[in-house]
Formats: C-alpha cells, sequence, structure tokens
C-alpha cells in the first residue's frame, strides 16, 4: 500500500486523519514545524498501531525549499504517496482596520502557499505512480465573505479556485481532488483561533456544531476514498455548498468533455 503524507499531522484534523489512514496499512509522513509534537503525534499513532511505519519531518510549509527537500527525504523513504492531505493551517480573526498586513501575509502564506507548495511537489512523483488522492482543507469562510476574516477568507478563497482547477487539470493523471469544507472542529487551532475572533464572529459562525477531528477526518476520507471532489461535512456546510455551487459541478463536466474531445 501506499504511502499517506500529511501537512499539519502534528495535531487536529491532520494528526485524526494520519491515524486513521495508518490504521489501513498506509505508511505515513507527518509533516509539522515543532518537532516535539511530532514526536508525540508519532507515539500516539503507533500506540493505536503498533505496526504502523510513521516518519516525521520537522518543516514550515511556507518554505518552499525546505519543504521540497523534505518531501524528497520522505520519497526516498516512503516512495511518492498515494495520499497527500495538506492539513497546515492557521486562522487569526480580527477586523480589516485593526490587524496588520503581515497577519495578512502570514495567513496567506499558510493556508494557500503552504498547500500550493505541497501540492505542486508531489504532483509530478504522484503521475509517476500512476495517480493518487489529494485533499485540500477549505473552510465556510471561503462560501462568502465573513465579518472578522478578511485575513483568513481570501486564503481559504484562493484555495478553493485552485482545487476547481486542479480537478480538472489533474484527473487526466489519475490524480482524484478533494475539497474538505469542515464545520467548527475541536482543535488546538479552533482554541487559539476564539481568542481573537469579534463577537459577531462568533455569533455569524454558530450553528454548525463543535465536531471531532475524528469525525471530520473519517468524512474527508470517505470522500476521497469515493472519489468525490466535495466534502461538506454538517449540515451547515452542506447547505452553504449546495446554495453558493449550484452550477460548479455542470461547468467542472462541461469542461472534462471539452478536454477528452481536444486533448490536453
Amino acid at each position: 500500500m501506499r504511502a499517506a503524507f500529511v501537512t499539519g499531522g502534528s495535531s487536529g484534523i491532520g494528526l485524526a486523519a494520519a491515524r486513521q489512514l495508518a490504521a489501513r496499512g498506509h505508511p505515513v509522513a507527518l509533516f509539522a514545524r515543532d518537532a516535539a509534537r511530532l514526536e508525540a503525534a508519532r507515539q500516539s499513532i503507533l500506540e493505536g498501531c503498533a505496526s504502523a511505519r510513521v516518519e516525521i519531518f520537522a518543516v514550515d510549509v511556507r518554505h518552499r525549499d525546505a519543504l521540497n527537500r523534505a518531501l524528497q527525504e520522505a520519497m526516498e523513504l516512503l516512495g511518492a504517496p498515494g495520499v497527500a492531505i495538506a492539513c497546515a493551517g492557521i486562522a487569526i480573526p480580527g477586523l480589516f482596520a485593526e490587524q496588520t498586513l503581515d497577519q495578512h501575509q502570514l495567513q496567506m502564506e499558510v493556508n494557500y502557499f503552504g498547500a500550493l507548495n505541497f501540492v505542486h511537489a508531489l504532483t509530478g512523483p504522484m503521475t509517476e505512480a500512476g495517480g493518487g488522492r489529494i485533499g485540500l482543507i477549505a473552510s465556510g469562510a471561503a462560501f462568502f465573505g465573513i465579518y472578522g476574516y478578511s485575513a483568513y477568507a481570501p486564503s481559504k478563497f484562493a484555495l478553493r479556485g485552485l482545487a476547481e482547477v486542479l480537478n480538472v487539470e489533474l484527473a487526466p493523471a489519475g490524480i482524484q481532488v478533494t475539497l474538505a469544507y469542515p464545520p467548527d472542529t475541536d482543535t488546538p487551532q479552533l482554541a487559539a483561533e476564539k481568542l481573537t475572533k469579534p463577537p459577531a464572529t462568533q455569533a455569524i459562525t454558530e450553528g454548525g456544531g463543535l465536531w471531532s477531528a475524528d469525525a471530520v477526518a473519517r468524512d474527508l476520507l470517505q470522500g476521497m476514498e469515493q472519489g468525490r471532489f466535495v466534502v461538506a461535512s454538517g449540515v451547515q456546510m452542506k447547505l452553504l455548498n449546495r446554495l453558493t455551487s449550484l452550477i460548479a459541478p455542470l461547468l467542472r463536466w462541461h469542461q472534462r468533455r471539452i478536454i477528452r474531445r481536444v486533448g490536453r
């Protein structure tokens, strides 16, 4: 069974997905910034599945060259992945007039460029290995502008746009792309987010319930296995997806029809 590579693999949805993938027999490579937290994540996976193979790489997804080196090392150990999930992310809510440009840049670098760096480096090796599955993590903030998310939402809008394009461009190479829209998830990231979330933002984003990371990861992996482009977990995300993307499936079908007719 081919390996699974997961960024943001030291906690939250990334760690939950890694646990489930390891339990299914995938060798797992985890990528995150903190070496100590990565080792703790590796041990937690091994506690649930002693036979698992788990490799860890302390790297910041914003730093392209360092990430490329870590990915190359992981592929030398485990081969090109059959599953690649970009879970590394950060959210720092706040009002536009009060947040610094550095805060805007940080969230774009982690949430968008971090995922872009990861997927771009793996597309060639995955294609040569016969394809695979890529998972990207969006947000309800990628559906419409939300008060308090001027720095965060654009990074997820950008990721959504990338996923839409990759969904049609990578399909001929046998690579299935899945874009997940998780509701509020009980993770360290959510706890950090609440520290700066304006009261109005809290009120706007309520209603989707609080999901466990395990439940969100289970939904994501099931959707990836079924070849679904969109995984919207929970009633709130499903409604947002249906109401804001009514003709998107038709447009994707139309593009694929043209691609098949005229070739690459």
